[in-house]
């Protein structure tokens, strides 16, 4: 009886390292588990002044997430996939950054685990992606996902999503261009469009209609500001983009692209 006592303290007692990351970097693929990187010979404790995920300052556990991206080049792109199907496209180069706005893999340590992020919530773990001096790589909060399984090297989302295309008959520095590549990196790890992305989080954006058809006035802009503010909803997960985040001339240009793309639906599937 006294050996089973002691056995069952010493599993209570011992963390339990059952995350792991799956890091699909082409030949360089490797699976990651809690305990090897809290051991990493480059972890450190990072300070975060202001948190995306917990709107507080945090402290975490991290590894520069550059020194995880073995052969990952500053033209390459990558995904990271979490838990709940959140696909945030992340072009490599803000990744790979050794000063400025610096990306940082945060690592939840089972003994000492992260507090959850709002009621019947879980925390940000197992892995979570943050940022120190986001504001000197204009880092927007779609670029912190957290409960982070995977992260993938993959083609970019032009090439892999001809149906989120503006039409090419427009030059390339025409503004709406400019609105899809904000589109990619503020909408496109929640929602798709025309059917094309690897969301599985929220809506599709023009099937089976755009919120410019639907949205009259400056309320879709109103909306993207504060959605909470425009439909309360206790289960609403959308974040506000605030001015800092998202500038207005960045928002009329996002808009610009949305509405372009009101007339260029694709039947799903295709």
């Amino acid at each position: 009886m006294k050996v089973l006592i002691v056995m069952g303290a010493l599993l209570l007692s011992s963390p339990l390292y059952a995350a792991q990351l799956v890091l699909e970097l082409g030949a360089n693929t490797r699976t990651w588990q809690t305990e090897a990187l809290l051991k990493h010979p480059e972890a450190r404790t990072v300070q975060i002044a202001e948190d995306v995920s917990y709107k507080k300052p945090m402290n975490y556990r991290a590894v520069p997430l550059a020194a995880l991206l073995t052969g990952v080049q500053a033209n390459d792109h990558l995904q990271a996939v979490a838990l709940d199907g959140f696909a945030a496209e992340l072009p490599a180069a803000p990744l790979l950054n050794k000063t400025g706005a610096r990306a940082w893999l945060a690592i939840e340590d089972p003994a000492k685990p992260w507090p959850p992020l709002g009621d019947g919530k879980k925390s940000a773990g197992p892995f979570y992606l943050v940022w120190t001096d986001p504001q000197a790589g204009h880092i927007s909060p779609e670029q912190w996902p957290y409960a982070v399984a995977s992260i993938k090297r993959l083609s970019a989302v032009a090439d892999r999503f001809p149906a989120l295309l503006p039409s090419p008959d427009l030059a390339k520095d025409d503004p709406v261009n400019k609105g899809f590549e904000l589109f990619q990196k503020n909408c496109l790890a929640c929602h798709r469009l025309n059917g094309a992305g690897d969301a599985q989080f929220g809506p599709d954006l023009n099937i089976p209609f755009n919120p410019t058809e639907y949205f009259s006035g400056d309320f879709l802009k109103r909306y993207i500001r504060d959605p909470q503010g425009m439909r309360h909803w206790p289960q609403g997960k959308m974040p506000g983009f605030s001015a800092t985040v998202l500038p207005d001339s960045e928002l009329d240009l996002l808009v610009g692209y949305l509405k372009h793309m009101a007339g260029r639906k694709q039947p799903l599937g295709q």
